[in-house]
């Protein structure tokens, strides 16, 4: 297995690029990008004593040098660890005593996040000092080869924490590698694509679904420092962007800007969506535009991108993720712990196997063995199968609620209510009833200029809703709840005033 997939592609193709800044213009080729890898590797392990097994935090933006910084990280076996700098001092302080790094790396902007931590801190901003002052080729002598196995840990990516403590997925080259042959297989990624690279860099959307494959495949990657609707349309034309991602949300928000009817979007074969299933009108409206969309299914610890829905299923099968990926196995595991058989739509928690799954969580064994059972990943994802072998996601597991002694999946209920001509978004909780035990409480925002009543939504859930399912309690907001990855904070939900 090649793991120097720099020094492969500074060698077939030196100067094609490798990395743009959307703002700035700069461009690196597969050639500097692999000399710029190598000249950090020496500066870490020369000036700071980084070496393998070490971790090197880094609390900074969407910039080319966080890049240069994952490969060098390789070269020493050492383990990148990004941080979410949107999160408050006693949060990465906890990070930060999980994973004892040998150095944080923090942009100037974000010191103050880092707040009296005692620990060894430099300046994010020296990566480009080192890259723009040293000389333009490393002496043979100074090259530091990949020396890893699959099994080596080169990240580590802690999860929201949205149901406690944050934790940390370790990422190995193995994931890296089979998630990039995976991701081929089902996008047919080849050394043409042009993407663009916008959620932040401490998520595994800003690595793993498609900045790493395109680096296997010395493919160009335009990074823009966060997302912007209008810049995007405006980039998908002038740089000839090939592949688009996105959250249900951003691709609402894209069709939304004043620059999508201009748009020519010639060159985008298709756009990739994750997170929630997507509306049929949402998808309608970017067929219309000739954009075939691509549902899809992922997560920190298994890749991240495990199942596809091929574009000429979109409308057809509304809702589903499709298939799992090439090298993976999935499983349906019911309540009392059996196999679901093909054929039978009992929903259960999703269990997947196969070599994009994390080694565990670390310095967490007890996590770690909650999650991986007999080799399986149990997802914590409540899924079904329907009688064609398509899979969809009905929610969380932890989402779940019971109302009347009845299962009650939010992911309907929200898919019902945004299906309505006036809802913009939804998401429904369980709440305490005196009399079912749990009843569902819809949160919900409208369409601009929309109006509709509670009553007329009520009605509406009733006509397309069992009547255990339908949500008691409604609340109209300005916006829902997101995370950095666009998903609704569901635990900002619970924190609001039940009735």
């Amino acid at each position: 297995m090649e793991l120097d997939w720099l020094k492969k592609w500074s060698l077939y193709s030196p100067s094609h690029t490798a990395l743009k800044d959307a703002e700035t213009g700069r461009e690196v080729s597969y050639l500097e990008f692999y000399r710029g890898s190598v000249r950090l590797a020496a500066w870490l392990r020369d000036t700071h004593q980084v070496g393998a097994g070490d971790r090197v935090a880094v609390l900074a933006g969407n910039e080319l040098e966080y890049f240069f910084l994952f490969f060098a990280l390789q070269r020493l076996n050492a383990i990148l660890v990004p941080i979410n700098y949107r999160l408050t001092s006693r949060e990465v302080e906890f990070i930060l005593s999980d994973c004892q790094p040998k150095l944080i790396l923090c942009q100037k902007q974000f010191r103050s996040v880092v707040g009296s931590i005692e620990m060894k801190t430099e300046n994010f901003e020296e990566l480009r000092r080192k890259l723009d002052d040293a000389p333009s080729a490393p002496a043979d002598a100074q090259e530091i080869p990949i020396q890893a196995t699959p099994d080596t840990v080169c990240m580590i990516l802690y999860t929201s924490g949205t149901t406690g403590h944050p934790k940390g997925a370790l990422i190995h080259h193995g994931m890296l590698y089979w998630n990039s042959i995976n991701t081929g297989l089902r996008l047919n990624l080849t050394q043409n694509e042009r993407v663009l690279a916008f959620l932040p860099l401490f998520h595994t959307g800003g690595w793993n679904v498609l900045n790493t494959p395109c680096f296997h495949r010395g493919a160009t990657v335009i990074l823009m420092k966060k997302f912007d609707a209008d810049q995007i349309l405006q980039l998908a034309d002038s740089e000839s962007l090939t592949i688009l991602f996105g959250v249900p949300t951003m691709m609402d928000m894209l069709a939304r800007s004043p620059y999508f009817f201009g748009a020519q979007l010639k060159s985008v074969r298709y756009a990739i969506v994750g997170g929630e299933p997507m509306s049929l009108e949402l998808i309608r409206t970017w067929q219309e535009k000739g954009i075939p969309i691509r549902q899809g299914y992922g997560l920190t610890e298994f890749g991240p991108n495990v199942f596809s829905l091929n574009e000429d299923d979109s409308v057809r099968k509304i809702g589903s993720i499709g298939f799992p990926n090439f090298y993976i196995e999935a499983q349906i595991i019911d309540d009392t712990g059996k196999v679901v058989p093909p054929g039978d739509d009992t929903v259960g928690e999703l269990a997947l196997k196969g070599p994009t799954a994390t080694l565990g969580y670390y310095g967490r064994p007890d996590a770690t063995q909650e999650t991986i059972r007999d080799g399986w990943l149990f997802t914590g994802d409540l899924v079904r199968r329907d009688a064609e072998g398509y899979f969809y996601v009905v929610g969380r597991k932890k989402d779940m609620f019971i109302s009347g002694a009845e299962n009650v999946y939010p992911a309907e209920i929200e898919q019902v209510l945004t299906s309505h001509p006036q809802v913009h978004e939804a998401a429904v909780i369980g709440v305490p009833d005196a009399r079912w035990g749990e009843v569902g409480k819809a949160f919900v925002t409208l369409e601009k200029g929309a109006a509709v009543s509670e009553t007329e939504l009520l009605s509406y859930c009733q006509q397309n809703l069992a009547r255990y399912k339908v949500p008691k309690y409604f609340e109209f907001l300005a916006t829902l709840p997101k995370g950095d990855s666009g998903k609704v904070l569901k635990k900002a939900l619970r924190a609001e005033p039940t009735l």
